[in-house]
């Protein structure tokens, strides 16, 4: 489990204007889901690709998870992101989301799947990885230089996670919220999973 923290430089400084709004699981417009929108329970994850914790998840539960209620429609699935750490960390986890979202809605769980895969050798070479992520959904080098030194995007990436930690009361990751009730943060088993996700089923 990672606390949250705001990245300090100041591009990443803004604060955000809406942070009173009605909480809420469902999907936001800026959010990116998967699965059937119609499906009774939705389960909201807080995460950051350059998350340890998050990346093991990632690997271990995610796509027995992804199988098992994703595809099959049992479940609405919404990925919000977080900023996490501090130096290094918040660094990558930034390029890391700017390039999932450069590579358009249809590839950004690829790109995101891709970078949790590449953990822990991924901070000893971060350019190098995300680059080398970047080639295989086809961008080249100055396309990737260019998508992770957006300062417009970076400031929207930054809204996003500060709007995730603020209204959303998310302090740490992994955090997931089934139909709005949050399970306690950090790593869970999909048994876990499932008796949450059963309960929200029940109500």
């Amino acid at each position: 489990m990672r606390p949250f923290q705001i990245a300090v430089a100041a591009l990443l400084s803004l604060s955000l204007a809406a942070c009173h709004k009605a909480r809420t699981f469902e999907a936001l417009p800026d959010d990116m889901d998967m699965g059937n929108k119609a499906a009774k329970v939705t389960v909201v994850e807080y995460a950051s690709v350059g998350c340890p914790v998050c990346a093991r998840w990632q690997k271990e539960v995610y796509p027995a998870f992804k199988s098992k209620y994703i595809d099959s429609g049992k479940v609405h699935y919404v990925f919000r992101e977080m900023l996490v750490g501090g130096g290094s960390e918040v660094t990558v986890a930034a390029a890391g989301f700017l390039l999932a979202r450069c590579a358009g809605k249809d590839k950004y769980f690829a790109v995101n799947d891709a970078v949790f895969a590449s953990h822990p050798g991924l901070y000893d070479a971060p350019r190098e990885t995300l680059l080398g992520i970047a080639k295989q959904v086809g961008m080249n080098e100055d396309e990737f230089t260019k998508c992770v030194t957006d300062e417009k995007q970076m400031t929207a990436l930054n809204d996003r996670a500060q709007r995730n930690a603020k209204e959303h009361e998310v302090d740490a990751t992994p955090t997931f919220e089934i139909n709005g009730k949050k399970m306690e943060p950090g790593y869970h088993t999909l048994d876990q999973i499932d008796a949450a996700i059963a309960a929200a089923s029940s109500d």
